[in-house]
């Protein structure tokens, strides 16, 4: 059976202060501009799985649950070279962004999710107090699978993505149940591409 390693693998994301990165003119941009990505990313079975804190993993399906039908966001952070300590939650504004600018933002809050600006800096600025990094972003799925969806390709490998070095944590909701958990690693070798591997608790 595949063996099991800790998350993060790598060091996370320095926040600098004085340059904290704004996820509303960001979000914006990428998905009014953002291009296509023709495929998705599943979890890899052939993988070795990767563990989180269970109070850690828990918090992030409780999450998923408390917000169901719409889809969960928020970010894992942790002292630089340690393992994730703490998850925060975002509240995801995709249903507001979607009835102001329909356009723009052609799915509500069931099929994507959009960071609230005021939270998110909050959460960083907080992060910066206290020496934390950004080791990964999370959402759900709900009713569906647990695999990067093109669009979440699409906004994870954006140049004006402000984690391009976070995995991306996906939690599937099926039938009211977490189904399963994934995290997703950039792939060093390729750019914007990850690769995809469950996360159980440890």
């Amino acid at each position: 059976m595949p063996g099991k390693t800790s998350i993060p693998r790598r060091d996370g994301v320095k926040l600098r202060c004085g340059r904290t990165p704004r996820m509303t003119s960001i979000a914006w941009i990428v998905w009014a501009g953002m291009e296509t990505v023709s495929d998705r990313v599943d979890l890899d079975p052939e993988l070795e799985s990767r563990t989180l804190a269970s109070d850690l993993l828990h918090e992030i399906c409780q999450h998923a649950l408390d917000v169901a039908p719409e889809e969960c966001c928020g970010l894992l952070l942790a002292m630089p070279g340690q393992q994730a300590e703490r998850a925060v939650r975002v509240t995801n504004v995709m249903t507001k962004m979607h009835a102001a600018d329909p356009a723009a933002f052609p799915r509500d809050a069931r099929h994507a999710y959009y960071m609230s600006e005021v939270e998110y800096l909050r959460s960083i600025q907080d992060a910066e107090a206290r020496g934390e990094q950004v080791v990964a972003v999370y959402h759900s799925h709900f009713g569906q699978g647990c695999y990067l969806s093109a669009d979440d390709l699409a906004f994870a490998s954006h140049p004006l993505f402000p984690f391009p070095d976070a995995d991306q944590i996906v939690v599937s909701l099926l039938r009211g149940k977490v189904q399963e958990v994934g995290v997703f690693e950039p792939r060093a070798d390729a750019a914007g591409r990850f690769i995809g591997r469950r996360l159980e608790a440890i």
